[in-house]
């Protein structure tokens, strides 16, 4: 083999071997730039989804929103914003005044073993009822049924008096009271199907959309303010005259068909 051969060989190789390093070079400088965009991608993508995140927990709720909402009245309802719920016969001296929340275990005991004399009593004119809805459950339970309730009770009182009565009796009945944990109350579908059970509300397609609507969402909030402004603490509160009626413990409200009779006859002729 001759030298220039040798040599020719020796400068062909490194030449290779120049030509390769700079080609390895050059994927290196692509793989750092890809490594730097996707990073610069990744921190932009955290950032966003991190903004995002923010935005949206400070994001108004439904019910916050609702509070701006046009306000809409019930039929049978008076004073400011429509907040007075009073029915009854007009010639009945006094009025019984009934604080409760739709998701309260013990409004629905109340209803369940005295509701029936309630009813009684107001048929036959001993005096007439006015309703105070609250929704404080929701807050320290988490959830929104007692305000979806209270709207859909809204949405019943506009259709008359009797389907407001007949609708708070069956959402409070065994069969369709939730525990007060379980939120069951915010589903618009199983208001509707406890509505159907009611005669006047049945199939009543006027009801059933101010309910999907929500149409009465707002007068909900308002009656919901009325009883945080009244100063009753908890519900079930029965008063009659200002004056709290209370069971034989002489603390809470009479749980009992006897207790609620003994306490109404003394209020009634007070």
């Amino acid at each position: 083999m001759s030298k220039r051969n040798t040599q020719a060989a020796k400068t062909a190789a490194r030449e290779r071997l120049r030509l390769e390093r700079e080609r390895q070079a050059k994927r290196a400088k692509i793989k750092r730039q890809v490594v730097v965009a996707c990073s610069v991608v990744g921190v932009l993508a955290i950032a966003g989804g991190i903004g995002y995140a923010v935005v949206q927990a400070n994001k108004p709720t439904y019910w916050e929103e609702a509070k701006n909402d046009k306000l809409v009245k019930p039929a049978n309802t008076s004073g400011k914003n429509g907040t007075t719920v009073v029915i009854g016969k007009s010639t009945a001296e006094k009025t019984l005044t009934m604080y409760e929340d739709p998701r309260c275990p013990i409004c629905a005991q109340f209803e369940q073993t005295v509701g029936a004399t309630v009813k009684s009593d107001y048929d036959a004119g001993k005096y007439k009822i006015q309703y105070v809805g609250a929704t404080f459950l929701d807050n320290s339970l988490t959830g929104e049924g007692s305000k979806n309730a209270l709207s859909a009770l809204g949405a019943a009182l506009n259709v008359s008096p009797e389907a407001f009565l007949e609708y708070k009796t069956a959402l409070y009945s065994s069969k369709y009271h939730p525990e007060e944990t379980d939120d069951k109350f915010k589903d618009d579908s199983y208001l509707i199907k406890v509505a159907n059970t009611v005669s006047a509300l049945k199939g009543n397609t006027k009801f059933q959309n101010a309910v999907k609507n929500g149409t009465y969402d707002k007068w909900a909030l308002e009656m919901s303010a009325t009883f945080d402004d009244s100063g009753v603490s908890g519900t079930p509160t029965l008063k009659m005259d200002g004056k709290t009626l209370t069971g034989s413990d002489g603390q809470n409200a009479p749980m009992t068909v006897a207790d609620f009779t003994t306490a109404i006859e003394a209020a009634l002729t007070a």
